[in-house]
Formats: structure tokens, C-alpha cells, sequence
């Protein structure tokens, strides 16, 4: 389930809190998302124990149809070039029923099932995830070698299952790419004495058309997820960090970036 509210509908229903301890017995781990608004991107960076000299570049490629018929399905390719000739893959269902996944593909170290959770809004997602080089990924991006060569065959196997039988995997073309920044810090949440800090991500993407998305987010494990919202939105709003709700994930923007590209091309 995907709920994407407007503004004025930030808090979470009794029915959406219910699916949420449903789907909280079923996945792996948690990921609390929070996007900040353009205007307070600055004064976030400021408030927050981040250095912004020290954040990671990385490059994003997408793999979809000319229609993005993929994220239509709810599947997701994705490719990652990390600084220094790094690079990970992966194959995605968006949204994921827990309980409808074999037991034999949960088992594997490379798949995991996760709740993404961001004011007003949640989605479970199943991943398989690889390793490559950035050049395989460039490779790949530029036709010079298969998609299917840059991902595991996990992964290709798991796309197989879920994608539409009419879209090969080596027919899907690149989109992107978008750039990133990605940095990490540690923040004490609790504020209790001796207490372990917990580690934030923050990243700032850069999509062709100028806009950005500013992501704070956490992970944690499913126990433990209504405590650390609780105390990452207290956190951020003592350092004037605003959590408002009516948010898009990353992932949601810039899909919805190549489908009006990719629609502003089909009337040209």
C-alpha cells in the first residue's frame, strides 16, 4: 500500500496505522524518510552535525521502456556510480506484500524487505541488490554490454517473476542520470547519557531540470520503528528542521520527471 496525502493530510489514519503494524511483522527493516522543503535547505544543513565538504557524489541511471510501462508495473532497475569506481544494482517491487514472497528468496544475504515510512505517507518495498564497477554500469548505460550482464542472476531472476512478460530486460533503455550528493553523520536521538548515536543519511539529488530533493532518513529494525520516528521528528524540530507531510519518495520524483519528459516528447 502507498500513501502519498497532500499537505493538509499529514497524519496517518487509524486504518494506515493498522496496515503499518501489519506490514512491520513481515519486513526486514525501516527506513524513516523525511524530504525538507527548498526554502529550508540551507538552515537544515546548518542546524544538522553534517559536514557538506565531505559528501559523497554519486551518479543514478533508471532502466525503464520509453513509457515507463516498468514503473507502472511497480518494478524498478536502478544503477548507482559511487566516487571511486564503486557501483550497486537493483532489481525492486514497489510496493511488496511481505507474505507473498518465497521463503527461499528471503533467505538470500542480497534481498531485503523493507518499510519506507515518511510523514503522512508508507510503502514496502523488496529488493535484490548487487555490486558492479561504475565503468560496468557506464558500459552498460552506453549499450556497450547487456543489462542483463550488470545484474546478478538473482536479480535477473527476480525481474523475470515480477516485470511484465512482454519487457525484456535488455530492451529497457537508460534514464538519467540524476547526481547526488550523500552525506553521513551520527546524531544522539535519545538524549541519554552513554547513549549509541544513530546514523543519518542525508542526500540532496539533483534532477535535469534544475529542481532537488533534500532526504534525511534512518534505518532501523522493525521494533523499533514508532520509538526512533518519535525521536528523529523531535530531534529535527529542535533544530528548526520542518517535517511537513504531502512528501515524495526519490524514487517517486524522478519517475514522475521522465514521464513528463517523456510525454512532453511524444507531443513534439
Amino acid at each position: 500500500m502507498v500513501t502519498q496525502p497532500d499537505a493538509e493530510q499529514a497524519r496517518l489514519s487509524n486504518a494506515d496505522l493498522a496496515e503499518i503494524m501489519r506490514l512491520l511483522r513481515g519486513v526486514d527493516s525501516v527506513e524513516l524518510k523525511t524530504t525538507i522543503p527548498v526554502g529550508a535547505h540551507r538552515a537544515t544543513v546548518l542546524g544538522l552535525p553534517l559536514d557538506p565538504v565531505e559528501a559523497q557524489p554519486r551518479q543514478v541511471f533508471f532502466f525503464d521502456t520509453p513509457d515507463l510501462a516498468l514503473d507502472a508495473a511497480g518494478v524498478v532497475v536502478r544503477a548507482r556510480r559511487i566516487q571511486g569506481g564503486r557501483g550497486d544494482t537493483v532489481v525492486k517491487l514497489r510496493p511488496a506484500e511481505p507474505s507473498a514472497l518465497p521463503a527461499e528468496v528471503r533467505r538470500s544475504a542480497a534481498f531485503n524487505v523493507e518499510l519506507d515510512a515518511l510523514p503522512g505517507g508508507f510503502v514496502c518495498s523488496a529488493s535484490f541488490k548487487g555490486k558492479s564497477s561504475g565503468q560496468e554500469i557506464r558500459d552498460a548505460v552506453d549499450g556497450a554490454m547487456p543489462l542483463r550482464k550488470l545484474l546478478a542472476k538473482e536479480q535477473r531472476a527476480f525481474y523475470a517473476q515480477h516485470a511484465p512478460s512482454d519487457i525484456d530486460l535488455d530492451a529497457l533503455i537508460p534514464l538519467g542520470p540524476i547526481f547526488l550528493l550523500k552525506a553521513v553523520f551520527g546524531v544522539d536521538l535519545s538524549g541519554q547519557p552513554g547513549a549509541l548515536e544513530q546514523r543519518m543519511v542525508a542526500e540532496l539529488w539533483l534532477y535535469p531540470d534544475g529542481s532537488r530533493i533534500l532526504e534525511l532518513s534512518t534505518k532501523c529494525l522493525p521494533s523499533e520503528a514508532f520509538q526512533i520516528a518519535m525521536e528523529m521528528r523531535t530531534y529535527l524540530g529542535e533544530r528548526g528542521v520542518p517535517v511537513i507531510g504531502g512528501q515524495q519518495t526519490k524514487t517517486r520524483a524522478a519517475m514522475a520527471f521522465f514521464r513528463t519528459e517523456s510525454e512532453a516528447e511524444t507531443e513534439a
